[in-house]
């Protein structure tokens, strides 16, 4: 059996080495996030020009349904690749196939947040989810210590995945919302279930920097949206001064949200499955949070250059609550544990300080910037005291 396997240009999957030192991210995983950040980018423009033409509502609901297709197949894939990638062709393959799925899905995205019509992105998002289902199955083949776990996976995925085509046929928008989310309770309980028969060896350096660069990336979509969005408003020849300053808080802002998030280390955290949930799951927020930042800039800048039908408030919360979705979530999953309590009592503050300033009539995105400053110099001086502290016990 390995001899026809190895003939076949393919190597036998099973568990990789959670200690393997030097274990990064691979090219294809890279080329992987690029084709989800393409999905992103889609949900967040939609959500920029819903909630510019006063469609608060619809706006954020369709963004969070849509986002979390993107992330939970992103994720799915993560924490698999990090415990079996054999980067063959079989799986090379398998994988591409998975990024097609995405490209379906972003091309439904507006028919999706705009219409209400699911039928692209549950397609996209089918594709995707059994793909992995094959990957489970190969496994299973592959690997017997790992095959009940590797069952109980692509029975649970390829059941939910049957259901999500069952509810193309619905036409009641409630019944629609409601077996939405219904199914999305389905689709993060399939885990829990499946890693009740033993836990997939994921590595932990690994997953703490894959979920490290896909924010990265997503900084990055916010980047260049804005930017874009800004050019264009600057060629209108007018409000020069106010999108100027709203383009250095901008660049503030990311520079600062890049800095929290990477402040403390967090591999050492993942070495047990409970810890694996409490460190994915919450990942849904921050990265909606970080991905809606730039949408919340582009309904700045329409509210600057008077485009927007919505009031200052609403535009200047398009911004704000973003940002403290993304510090609440943070703190509580990456740094309360490791920092000082006084500089979690900076942190809980600036908070109520960022959604408080969405309601300024202006200026509001000048104040998100200083005070997310302020939890970045905070969290420097309790980790510098920390380090001293750490000397201090070494040379004692």
């Amino acid at each position: 059996m390995t001899d026809a396997i190895s003939r076949m240009g393919l190597r036998r999957m099973v568990a990789r080495d959670t200690d393997a030192p030097g274990r990064v991210a691979s090219p294809l995983e890279l080329l992987f996030d690029l084709v989800f950040v393409v999905a992103i980018s889609q949900a967040s423009s939609k959500l920029h020009h819903l909630i510019s033409e006063d469609h608060v509502g619809q706006g954020v609901l369709a963004y969070l349904m849509v986002f979390f297709s993107v992330w939970w197949a992103w994720m799915n894939f993560t924490w698999f690749a990090s415990a079996f990638d054999t980067d063959d062709w079989l799986y090379r393959v398998t994988t591409i196939v998975q990024m097609a799925g995405v490209l379906v899905l972003a091309a439904g995205v507006h028919a999706a947040m705009v219409d209400s019509d699911y039928t692209l992105v549950t397609i996209g998002y089918v594709i995707m989810r059994l793909a992995m289902v094959a990957q489970w199955l190969r496994l299973a083949a592959s690997d017997p210590a790992s095959r009940p776990t590797a069952l109980r996976f692509a029975g649970g995925i390829a059941l939910v995945q049957v259901l999500w085509v069952a509810r193309l046929a619905l036409t009641d928008q409630t019944l629609l919302l409601v077996t939405f989310f219904a199914l999305m309770v389905f689709e993060v309980a399939v885990p829990v279930f499946a890693e009740a028969r033993g836990r997939t060896p994921w590595h932990p350096h690994h997953i703490a920097e894959r979920f490290g660069l896909f924010t990265l990336l997503l900084l990055g979509e916010s980047l260049l949206a804005s930017s874009n969005a800004l050019i264009d408003a600057l060629a209108e020849g007018e409000h020069v001064a106010d999108l100027v300053g709203l383009a250095a808080s901008g660049l503030v802002i990311t520079a600062a949200i890049w800095w929290i998030y990477y402040a403390r280390e967090q591999h050492d955290r993942l070495s047990k499955a409970r810890r694996g949930f409490a460190f994915g799951y919450p990942h849904y927020a921050i990265f909606a949070a970080v991905g809606a930042v730039s949408a919340g800039v582009e309904v700045e800048i329409d509210e600057i250059t008077g485009h927007t039908e919505v009031s200052d408030a609403v535009a200047g919360l398009a911004l704000t609550v973003p940002l403290a979705v993304f510090l609440v979530v943070v703190w509580a999953v990456l740094l309360r544990r490791r920092i000082a309590p006084w500089v979690s009592g900076i942190v809980l503050v600036t908070v109520v300080v960022v959604v408080a300033a969405g309601l300024l009539p202006l200026g509001e995105y000048a104040v998100a910037a200083v005070v997310m400053v302020a939890v970045v110099i905070a969290l420097e001086v309790d980790g510098a005291r920390r380090v001293r502290g750490a000397l201090g016990e070494r040379v004692g």
